[in-house]
């Protein structure tokens, strides 16, 4: 069975708050664990209305409490918005809390838009193209600390952080590969460039003292109910986002609203089609059926699932439907 996992980005709901996206959070993980997905990550978004996970590790951290044995981590952190060794010092607090349950996923992207990536750092000097090398100090913070060396994280130096490389085009690809690192590919968003990434990852991986052979998660979105009107009808909230943030409008995650869908221009359409092209939308039949296809065509070692919905009991079920067909035996 390929493990299934959950990103969840700690929506902001139309008439809610960050606080009720935090206790939905903690639910959500809670129930996680008791269906057996291996990992809830978050995601470092800054300046996003509906998106409340920005201090990614102090969410990371108030999950992990409220957990016993699901890792928890970053899907990712935002790199270039930040020193190398500030995120090894509080990924190694993190690992020293909560041992062997963290995980830290690395993004060349800033999460947000330029104004607001200067404010984050200062100043836009920042060259994404070294995201290698900065990926490359990170890990060297998490090595045992030698005689005479200068800069040690503390905590962090000895303590083993799993590494991942995100990445939503051909780049982040070849830099996993490269530093034989496990691979997490963002197809529930941008999956266009999806099949070539994994030939490049597993065409160039070279194996490392921290894995000997390529590894990749890959998104998917699920909206699964108990019937397919239903889940097209959820699914149209994170359609209005997506619509809504590409006519840059940026909100809170919107009420489903029936007929939005249809009622859209052809070329927004064509859009949504585009960007959710890896997604289950429907009964649980369907999820089986579409989620089962996408794993047998990618070879995806773990599926990472997303379920954007305004109503967190459906989002519950949601999730809860995707863990019981993947762990039910495939009917003959």
């Amino acid at each position: 069975m390929t493990p299934l996992s959950i990103l969840d980005l700690a929506p902001i709901t139309e008439g809610a708050d960050a606080a009720t996206a935090f206790r939905h959070g903690v639910d959500l993980a809670q129930h996680a664990e008791r269906w057996g997905y291996q990992r809830y990550w978050v995601a470092e978004h800054h300046g996003m209305p509906g998106i409340a996970s920005a201090a990614t590790a102090v969410v990371i951290g108030h999950v992990a409490a409220a957990t016993t044995t699901i890792r928890v981590g970053a899907g990712g952190i935002m790199l270039p918005n930040h020193a190398p060794l500030v995120i090894a010092e509080q990924f190694g607090t993190l690992e020293s809390l909560y041992p062997g349950r963290i995980d830290l996923g690395l993004g060349r992207a800033p999460g947000t838009d330029p104004t607001t990536a200067q404010a984050l750092r200062r100043t836009l000097v920042s060259d994404p193209e070294r995201f290698p090398q900065d990926v490359i100090e990170l890990m060297t913070y998490f090595r045992p600390a030698e005689p005479g060396q200068r800069v040690v994280a503390v905590p962090g130096a000895g303590l083993r952080v799993p590494i991942w490389i995100l990445g939503s085009s051909l780049f982040g690809a070849q830099v996993a590969a490269v530093l034989g690192l496990p691979f997490a590919f963002a197809s529930h968003f941008a999956p266009a460039d999806l099949m070539a990434a994994l030939d490049v990852y597993r065409g160039n991986f070279k194996p490392s003292a921290d894995l000997a052979v390529p590894h990749v998660m890959l998104g998917f979105n699920v909206i699964a109910a108990e019937s397919d009107d239903e889940a097209r009808f959820l699914a149209t909230s994170v359609q209005q986002a997506f619509v809504n943030l590409r006519t840059g409008r940026p909100s809170r995650l919107p009420p489903p609203s029936r007929g939005y869908y249809e009622s859209l221009p052809p070329p927004f359409r064509a859009v949504l089609d585009d960007v959710l092209a890896c997604s289950a939308i429907g009964t649980p039949a369907v999820v089986r059926e579409k989620l089962g296809a996408f794993i047998a065509r990618t070879g995806a070692d773990e599926v990472m699932i997303g379920s954007m919905m305004f109503d967190h009991a459906a989002r519950l079920r949601s999730y809860e439907i995707a863990a019981e067909v993947m762990a039910a035996p495939a009917v003959a």
